[in-house]
């Protein structure tokens, strides 16, 4: 009896520290955006060192998010030989930016105790497939490790696979990754959609101009294991995997075709029309629901969805609700995904106002603006379960606290340019900057 007991101790000791330390793929476990195992500074200072743990120069231009698993941080990279533009704010051209130059796709290892960079692996070299957005990078998307590989999408280059120390296992092409603006289709905005790996299976979504699918690979080999057509607009949303009353599923964002699919045959099962029509946002669980929201052209809904749905549930308008949408309202994300903390659904617009919604009715609680200088917002935000840490464009974090009143407590400067959405790992909000990794955090390991 005193041995099962202590086994039963030892496994929830092994759980609570791999939920502190582990931030397996963007926005974290079960893409929640949440780590709620340690409390996170609410002020820190670069330039006196206040709750700054190490700050890490990584090279090239990249968006994709850091990821970590026990004491070890992950990031990838597009590095070219001369320094690439990024042009950040409020604006609404299509423009893009082509490089004549090869670009090297590399991931890198950093000691999350020191900052030390362990490992710095060349992947990819070549001149790039297709151009990318003036805000975008070649590497928009955040890698997915289980312990036991890691895995990324390198641009419009394909998948690949990693071990643990770095090095290539396999890598797969995915097909003409053109991702941009389906009416002017010259205009290539640069992948964004990040990889899933779950029980040994990676998770693609790739909504692109042309052959569009949804497709699970063995992690081991690389080995397609199915693959289902999707007729839809470039998005740049990543899949979720959902356990539903009827069996796993997965969950992507679209415009035409937002929906679950079967987990192990790609089967559809419920599908989703209307709203944004440049879908960026990923899906969120919240309960037997999952939330849904896309805000570019005529509408912007945020919609709550049953894990029961099946077959067409479409509604005449976005904002009506029926027997599988359980609330729909306006005022949802263009580029963040929406983040569910203490029984509330946030969703901040690009250009900073933040809304909070009752994620049993979908009700407003509040909708205030998070600054009042002109900036974009595109990184999603993360929260330690107290507070939410939202960061603008320029390098702002705006600290609010996690209730249904609006205030903010603090405004910390990375004075850096940061769109990716930060990570948060033993006790550690990690921000990749345009030129950094910096890890913020209260108390050494």
């Amino acid at each position: 009896m005193k041995r099962l007991v202590w086994m039963l101790v030892l496994a929830g000791m092994v759980r609570s520290l791999s939920a502190e330390s582990n931030w397996p793929q963007y926005r974290g476990p079960q893409s929640s955006g949440v780590n709620d195992s340690v409390p996170l500074p609410v002020v820190w200072n670069l330039t006196t060192g206040e709750n700054i743990r190490w700050k890490t120069a990584i090279p090239g231009l990249g968006h994709a998010s850091p990821i970590a698993w026990e004491n070890r941080i992950y990031v990838a990279t597009a590095v070219s030989p001369s320094s690439a533009s990024l042009k950040v704010g409020l604006y609404g051209n299509i423009d893009s930016v082509e490089e004549s130059d090869p670009q090297e796709w590399r991931l890198i290892c950093v000691d999350g105790k020191t900052g030390e960079i362990l490992w710095n692996t060349l992947a990819f070299k070549k001149i790039p497939k297709v151009k990318r957005h003036t805000k975008a990078t070649h590497c928009n998307s955040t890698p997915a490790t289980d312990g036991k590989r890691i895995v990324a999408i390198l641009g419009s280059e394909g998948l690949f696979c990693f071990s643990m120390d770095g090095v290539l296992l396999w890598k797969k092409e995915l097909g003409d990754m053109n991702s941009g603006y389906f009416k002017v289709r010259e205009a290539q905005w640069g992948f964004g959609s990040s990889p899933v790996l779950h029980d040994s299976r990676i998770i693609v979504q790739s909504d692109v101009q042309d052959d569009s699918f949804v497709a699970v690979f063995d992690a081991e080999s690389g080995k397609e294991l199915w693959r289902t057509s999707r007729v839809d607009v470039p998005t740049w949303s990543t899949p979720l995997v959902a356990d539903t009353p009827t069996g796993k599923q997965i969950i992507l964002n679209g415009w035409k075709h937002s929906g679950g699919y079967d987990y192990f045959s790609g089967k559809e099962i419920w599908k989703l029309k209307g709203g944004g029509d440049i879908p960026v946002p990923s899906p969120i669980l919240v309960g037997n629901c999952v939330i849904l929201t896309s805000a570019h052209g005529r509408y912007s809904p945020i919609r709550s969805v049953r894990l029961t749905a099946r077959g067409d549930i479409s509604p005449r308008t976005p904002y009506v609700s029926n027997e599988q949408i359980v609330w729909a309202n306006r005022g949802g994300n263009y580029m963040q995904t929406p983040i569910f903390v203490n029984s509330r659904i946030y969703a901040c617009r690009d250009s900073g106002i933040l809304s909070c919604f009752d994620f049993k009715n979908g009700k407003r609680l509040f909708e205030e603006r998070v600054a009042h200088l002109p900036r974009g917002y595109t990184a999603s935000p993360v929260s330690d379960g107290r507070h939410l840490y939202i960061c603008s464009e320029q390098g702002e974090i705006i600290v609010v606290p996690a209730t249904d009143t609006f205030s903010v407590s603090a405004v910390n400067e990375l004075n850096e340019i940061c769109m990716a959405t930060p990570a948060i790992s033993n006790g550690l909000l990690l921000f990749r900057t345009r030129n950094s990794l910096i890890a913020v955090g209260s108390k050494p390991f």
